[in-house]
């Protein structure tokens, strides 16, 4: 297509320059200055001998395949897909497992991914094994005969536990294994798994990529021709494919993203100091902080620390009078939006979990999840503030 001709001119311009010049920011056709609505389920042939590149927009629309390469050229992978959601996406990628196969997977991993693999895919003889993928030798001693892929998601949600991601994706290598990693939380401004050898990126657009709590998507690179192949045929075969109209909303988000991630990282940095003096805080998850375990493991692999601050307030009686309290933010589920977002995981993003699980995994009632948005810092912490006060 013309827009991956007119990428190779801006490949090697800085990321946010990429971002806006992303190879089809500009219509060959008319010189529009965004992608075209293709709002049509079928194309028309017209020669049998030479059909269209597009046919059915289930397999393939110009819309959808402008998004699809704009996030594979930002993650550095050979191939994009972009799906219904970001559980259509993960999901998509556990297809590429057969029954009987083994999965080992970051233990405190988001809900909807623990949901998949311990009730849907387990009833297609798919096994997991959950494990603290901090810890290497955790994940060695995980390997089984069957084993066939490793789900990584680093930071995790919603502890913020940092994986090497270099170090299992090496070890992974020697065992033929399959990896993924969830890169929701990072972004490819912060992050970019490939280039450490993961094999599919995967994420729900729905947050830092769309940014503005308008549209439902999920994304996946490959990093190999032959990734790409199969994933293609699964989601054709599936049919669980973004529209035409999200697939355009996600493209004008998208192109903001650094502007609007430096924003945010920036308040939520002194969101995560500020938590860290209230005596009336347990307990602060940030990788920006000092304490953050692993902090320089996550330097070394990602950019920046992200938006998301975790925090525990002691107890679930203390969590909802916060959550009744606050004004600035959305109490909700979701999170990398314009305005901030606080979540209750125990309740919200992790109630798939049992309970006795989720504290085992760090998730514990008295846990809050601050996504932070775009308002100024000094309101987000003068309200935060008055939350807090007994």
């Amino acid at each position: 297509m013309e827009h991956k001709k007119k990428h190779e001119a801006t490949k090697n311009t800085n990321f946010a320059t990429r971002l806006i010049h992303f190879g089809a920011e500009i219509d060959p056709q008319t010189g529009a200055s965004s992608v075209p609505l293709y709002q049509a389920s079928t194309f028309h042939h017209f020669s049998l001998e030479n059909p269209p590149e597009f046919d059915y927009t289930r397999s393939g629309n110009p819309t959808r395949q402008a998004l699809e390469d704009y996030i594979a050229m930002l993650e550095g992978g050979v191939r994009g897909f972009a799906f219904s959601s970001g559980m259509a996406a993960i999901s998509a990628a556990f297809m590429l497992l057969s029954a009987g196969d083994h999965v080992i997977c970051t233990e405190d991993v988001y809900g909807g991914t623990y949901r998949l693999l311990t009730t849907i895919l387990s009833r297609m003889n798919i096994e997991t094994t959950f494990v603290d993928m901090t810890e290497i030798e955790q994940v060695k001693a995980a390997l089984k005969s069957n084993t066939k892929a490793v789900f990584i998601e680093t930071p995790s949600n919603p502890t913020l536990k940092i994986t090497d991601i270099a170090e299992v994706s090496e070890w992974a290598q020697t065992q033929g294994l399959l990896t993924m990693l969830d890169n929701t939380f990072m972004t490819p401004y912060h992050q970019r798994p490939i280039e450490f050898g993961i094999d599919i990126v995967l994420h729900s657009a729905t947050k830092f990529l769309g940014g503005h709590s308008d549209l439902l998507a999920g994304l996946a690179v490959v990093r190999t021709e032959s990734l790409g192949h199969r994933l293609k045929q699964i989601q054709n075969g599936l049919g669980n494919v973004l529209g035409v109209q999200d697939s355009w909303l996600l493209i004008r988000g998208m192109k903001t993203l650094q502007a609007r991630m430096e924003f945010s990282e920036k308040s939520a940095r002194r969101l995560a100091e500020w938590l860290s003096e209230q005596s009336s805080v347990v307990k602060v998850y940030y990788p920006g902080l000092t304490t953050h375990p692993r902090k320089d493991i996550h330097e070394k692999q990602s950019l920046g620390y992200g938006a998301v601050v975790s925090f525990d307030v002691g107890s679930g009686e203390r969590a909802r009078q916060v959550l009744a309290k606050v004004a600035i933010p959305l109490v909700a589920v979701s999170l990398g939006a314009v305005e901030s977002i606080l979540s209750y995981p125990a309740m919200m993003s992790h109630a798939a979990m049992p309970l006795e699980v989720r504290h085992q995994r760090g998730i514990t009632d008295g846990l809050l999840r601050y996504s932070v948005g775009l308002e100024h810092s000094d309101d987000i912490i003068n309200d935060l503030e008055q939350a807090l006060k007994k």
